[in-house]
């Protein structure tokens, strides 16, 4: 952990070379949700693979690039695309961003996500606030020795996702006119689309969406102190009775016809914090 820290520090020194102004808030923006970024202005960008000790985003719909700059007149950085434990990067380097961004000052993070709905009162294209999370993943990118100056050893999960912004969510969503789903986010290594039982198991032990990401990210935002909201895409139905197969290319055009939706959503949230 000692190490991380001082990788977390060398990534951000390097970014602050070009940086016009410290960024308060975070942005992770998941699959086929990337074009947010293109929106910041006096945008500053960097790709991953120029950054000291970033993992390289591998999958299609995650363009692997950090930008920074201003957007809804609020200091901002976003990450066109993250890294996934199933691309073979172990749970630290899939969540070292979020210990760059707090070395950069981030309070808040806003973390996104395309994911299935095994809540059958959900429909793909819908958005969800993440209300909590189940850590499905048999692992934590906490294990390890602990680092007293990035967090503490047992750091509390029992609020992960803030309150405050959550109703800030809704507010932006009853403005717009979009009926915002809530909901428990279920954390799955991948990369397999989970079986038919498998779905039926999650769904009773509580979860209503699934998705490959988000879970780890928030842990450690929150083992560093960052406010997190959690914002889910569902691109698809992933109800183990009904299941008839999905592929990453359906995910990425249902995310795509989304896309307006929830650009529109995340800009309204960043105009009201």
């Amino acid at each position: 952990m000692e190490q991380m820290a001082q990788k977390a520090k060398e990534a951000a020194e390097y970014l602050k070379k070009g940086m016009k102004a410290e960024p308060k808030i975070g942005l992770i923006l998941g699959s086929g949700l990337g074009d947010l970024a293109e929106e910041v202005e006096e945008s500053v960008t960097a790709d991953y693979s120029s950054i000291p000790h970033f993992p390289v985003s591998t999958v299609e719909g995650h363009a692997g690039r950090l930008v920074t700059g201003k957007l809804q007149n609020q200091n901002v950085i976003a990450m066109q695309g993250r890294f996934h434990y199933y691309e073979g990067y172990s749970m630290k380097e899939v969540t070292f961003p979020i210990r760059v961004m707090k070395e950069l000052g981030v309070e808040v993070l806003i973390v996104t996500n395309a994911c299935g709905a095994m809540n059958s009162s959900f429909r793909p294209g819908d958005l969800m606030v993440i209300d909590d999370h189940l850590n499905m993943t048999g692992t934590n990118p906490l294990i390890g020795r602990n680092d007293e100056s990035l967090g503490p050893r047992f750091p509390d999960m029992s609020q992960a996702y803030d309150a405050e912004l959550k109703e800030t969510a809704f507010r932006a969503g009853k403005e717009l006119g979009i009926d915002l789903k809530n909901g428990i986010y279920t954390g799955i290594t991948g990369p397999n689309f989970m079986s038919s039982a498998e779905l039926i198991m999650l769904r009773k032990l509580g979860g209503d969406v699934v998705g490959m990401s988000t879970v780890p990210e928030v842990i450690v935002a929150r083992h560093t102190g960052l406010r997190v909201l959690g914002i889910s895409c569902i691109t698809d139905m992933a109800v183990g009775e009904e299941m008839e197969g999905i592929s990453h290319e359906e995910v990425m055009a249902t995310a795509a016809k989304t896309k307006p939706r929830f650009i529109s959503l995340v800009k309204e949230i960043l105009a009201d914090i």
